[in-house]
């Protein structure tokens, strides 16, 4: 694959350094002699970081760009970027002529995407231009297989330990988390595989791309996901092996994973601080303070504000006479009050211990047509996903196919030795015997 550099262009170097925090690139010094030429170098490069609390204004003023050109500058960017973006810590490349001309400045928006400002025309260096161009990757089909175990109790741990980033774990969670309760569901000697998209840039780790096939077998369950494109729709979605969806009506838990269940539904339970047995209407989950909670399904905000012992809490109204609760947030999400919708899987608000609590945890309930129930009975009855049209399955099968078998040849080829290894295992074997070295074979039979 062709790859685009990080900034594009021809620039001549100069061996000056513009700023304590930049970097420059100096020309090796060379004698001089008859005939020899010197043409003056037009250009001067500073890569640097963003420092903190910097607008695009005042980081090009502190190059010592004129003021008329730091204004085209903010001006033409706001045409494809919000300025009040920038970041801190964010890498920037800046071009400019030794007559203190802008030529070209480059920000790092993101993995994908980088900010262009630049002057098209060299005879007009006050007129800018801005796009917002995306990095050129390469992309490499992977696979891995991991293991929950002692060592490795959590899904985060056990990809961690195959050298993923957590990135990679939480997107695996999510695909199975209408199947699989990560908080409480995962056992020693679960086992799962996974063939994915993993981006580099200029040979980095950059990201991942999209799950497209995995395994989990948990409790000796085994579930499967394949990502496949609908034709009518052009939207993917993962399915089973029969082609059934994984989105079920609920997640099986509010938050992603990790966090355990410090107590369940009961109708009878030592309330820990007022040390007298009542009901215990919901699930607790212990999270640390700041864990994100999601809604576990579509639905309309009913309230979100003070619920007394409840502290912060958020009551969602879903179809089926069905409403969720979620009490003792530290915070609410942006958008979160009564009458707002939101959509499965979104966030909502933030783990922490408002209220009546002893320490940071999110108590998650359910009411179903007036009555609380335990949220982990209903979510263990829920029916299979919607399958795909009959039609359709042909189709489906086919691609279902090709990603396995894709699994196990990437599988197969990452567990193979190394060529390296398999010639020294080779001459090894070769070598002569030293002498008065017992021969483990035994003696040869004629």
């Amino acid at each position: 694959m062709l790859r685009q550099p990080l900034f594009a262009g021809s620039l001549t170097v100069a061996a000056l350094l513009l700023t304590g925090c930049g970097r420059e690139t100096a020309h090796p010094a060379r004698s001089q002699s008859a005939g020899d030429i010197f043409l003056p170098l037009d250009t001067r490069v500073v890569e640097a970081m963003v420092p903190r609390n910097a607008t695009l204004d005042g980081l090009l003023r502190q190059h010592e760009l004129p003021g008329e050109i730091v204004q085209a500058a903010v001006v033409s960017a706001r045409s494809v970027f919000n300025p009040r973006h920038i970041r801190a810590e964010r890498p920037y490349r800046l071009v400019t002529s030794v007559d203190g001309w802008l030529r070209e400045f480059h920000y790092e928006i993101d993995a994908d995407r980088f900010l262009r400002i630049f002057a098209p025309d060299r005879s007009q260096p006050s007129v800018l231009e801005a796009q917002v161009v995306a990095y050129e990757k390469d992309i490499e089909i992977a696979a891995l297989r991991g293991r929950i175990d002692a060592d490795h109790p959590s899904l985060v741990a056990a990809l961690a330990e195959t050298g993923e980033e957590v990135a990679l774990a939480i997107s695996l969670a999510e695909l199975f988390s209408g199947q699989i309760d990560f908080q409480s569901d995962l056992q020693q000697g679960d086992t799962f595989e996974v063939l994915y998209e993993r981006s580099t840039r200029e040979g980095k780790f950059a990201g991942y791309g999209p799950i497209l096939g995995a395994r989990f077998v948990n409790a000796g369950r085994e579930f499967q996901a394949y990502r496949w494109v609908n034709p009518d729709t052009q939207k993917p979605g993962y399915y089973d092996e029969e082609g059934r969806s994984l989105k079920r009506a609920l997640l099986k838990s509010p938050l992603k994973f990790d966090w355990r269940i410090s107590s369940g539904f009961s109708r009878r339970r030592l309330h820990p601080v007022y040390r007298t047995y009542r009901a215990h209407l919901g699930v607790d989950y212990a999270a640390p303070s700041g864990s994100p909670v999601v809604a576990v399904a579509d639905g309309v905000v009913v309230s979100a504000g003070w619920a007394g012992g409840g502290g912060r809490q958020i009551r969602i109204r879903h179809a089926g006479r069905m409403e969720t609760y979620y009490l003792h947030l530290s915070s609410f999400a942006k958008g979160i009050r009564a009458g707002a919708r939101v959509v499965q899987g979104q966030l909502i608000g933030r783990v922490g211990m408002t209220g009546t609590a002893t320490g940071p945890h999110l108590d998650y309930r359910i009411r179903q047509r007036g009555v609380f129930v335990d949220p982990r009975r209903v979510h263990a009855r829920q029916p299979p996903g919607e399958p795909i049209p009959a039609r359709l399955l042909p189709e489906y099968k086919l691609a279902l196919d090709g990603v396995v078998r894709r699994l196990s040849t990437t599988l197969l080829a990452d567990s193979a030795p190394a060529p390296d290894a398999i010639e020294a295992a080779d001459v090894e074997a070769e070598a002569p015997e030293e002498a008065g070295a017992p021969n483990d074979a035994g003696p040869a039979r004629q």
